[in-house]
């Protein structure tokens, strides 16, 4: 049994305790429930900011999702620490834990990404504090009680690298015994105007409903889109591509002043299926 990963930001980006994390969650994915219609897709993008300000954009995601039972978080490193050689740091075994319980990684998933793609390390400190894998599994556990996950968080910006690692898991999800859903997690431009931000994000949702990672990249380079996770996205769209996906669908997007009233400095969020 490997270690298991505590929970870095319960009681800050959702609430603490079990009973009131249920109900949170709960509540948002009813809000969504009326208009949603669950069904299979290869992949999917949700944010990661504090329920207050994106969860109902994640329901959004989670609410159209039949999941299956294994899931690979593909996420950002916010933190900077990163002593996976390749850029690309794997929690490999045991679990990871929040206020409902602990969900298991897959192991023998774990084991076989390590031999297949040399950009994949060991890496547990890149994951101890970074929160934008562990703010996805509440849903999952509500959702599907035998979820098992396989956590990335990438350190990189370049389409040569999420390119590498989207077609590897492809490969992987081609022989794999079961289904398996990509999760990609990202919030969008941050902290300008709601009309600049409003703007960027659009650019940056045109890379990806085109499931064009190279040109998602490219755009928010050149456009400075502060899309946080954009490499994560590059990678599940080049994964999604290599499964046969032809289209992605933004099923929500707001921004943090719906929220606050304050649209001097927003954060975009956007809800994304790929079936």
């Amino acid at each position: 049994m490997g270690a298991v990963r505590a929970p870095a930001v319960s009681g800050r980006f959702y609430p603490g305790t079990r009973d009131e994390l249920q109900r949170a969650v709960r509540e948002l994915l009813r809000t969504v429930e009326p208009g949603a219609h669950p069904s299979t897709a290869r992949a999917a993008i949700a944010p990661h900011a504090g329920y207050l300000y994106s969860g109902l954009t994640a329901a959004h995601v989670f609410a159209r999702l039949r999941l299956p039972r294994l899931i690979v978080i593909v996420a950002p490193n916010h933190t900077g620490m990163c002593r996976a050689s390749g850029g690309a740091s794997l929690w490999e075994t045991g679990a990871f834990a929040t206020p409902l319980g602990e969900v298991p990684i897959d192991d023998a998933f774990t084991a076989a990404l390590l031999a297949a793609c040399p950009l994949v390390g060991v890496d547990h400190d890149a994951h101890r504090t970074e929160h934008a894998v562990e703010v996805m599994l509440p849903f999952l556990q509500l959702l599907q009680p035998e979820a098992r996950i396989v956590p990335l968080v990438l350190a990189w910006d370049d389409w040569t690298s999420s390119e590498q690692l989207g077609n590897s898991l492809a490969t992987l999800i081609k022989g794999a015994a079961e289904p398996v859903l990509l999760l990609a997690s990202s919030d969008l431009n941050h902290y300008e105007p709601a009309a600049v931000g409003e703007l960027k994000d659009a650019q940056a949702l045109g890379a990806v409903q085109a499931l064009d990672g190279a040109e998602l990249l490219d755009r928010c380079r050149r456009e400075r889109i502060s899309m946080c996770g954009r490499a994560p996205a590059a990678t599940v769209l080049a994964a999604a591509r290599a499964l046969g996906a032809t289209r992605a669908e933004v099923v929500d997007y707001r921004h943090s002043g719906w929220v606050t009233g304050d649209e001097s400095a927003v954060v975009g969020y956007a809800a994304v299926v790929i079936p």
